[in-house]
């Protein structure tokens, strides 16, 4: 996705969802048939509404945009089960959350309503992470 460096000031989702649609149509094929995004340090909450405002625009898309989320799918999952066995049920209603959001998202759908557990709008940056 393109978004702002982490150090810049946030923008909408529909500038990011426009900068990068018009970004994989100056260079991404056609017969390309999907482009899954990583959440790059975003929130799970902000990949998700970045996602869905890429697949409301009204443009030319000729590939199925969706996800591959890890930390902005597990975030808050893996707060709220925090390793106890008590936590397993939370832990699974927070990931079936997270997992219908980013199933509307993929049909921009998604309405920004999803129940936002611990951990779901917490930013996913790690500054200066080395891989």
């Amino acid at each position: 996705m393109v978004t702002p460096g982490s150090d810049s000031k946030k923008v909408a989702p529909e500038v990011i969802a426009e900068y990068t649609v018009r970004t994989l149509q100056r260079t991404v094929p056609a017969a390309v048939p999907a482009i899954v995004f990583l959440s790059g340090g975003q929130s799970e909450e902000e990949a998700t509404l970045n996602l869905n405002a890429m697949n409301k625009l009204q443009t030319k898309k000729p590939w199925n945009l969706s996800f591959s989320f890890g930390r902005a799918l597990q975030q808050s999952t893996l707060k709220a089960w925090s390793g106890k066995t008590e936590n397993e049920e939370k832990a699974r209603a927070a990931f079936l959350v997270r997992c219908k959001a980013n199933s509307e998202a993929t049909l921009g759908t998604y309405k920004g309503d999803a129940t936002l557990a611990e951990g779901a709008s917490e930013s996913l940056h790690v500054k200066d992470y080395k891989y």
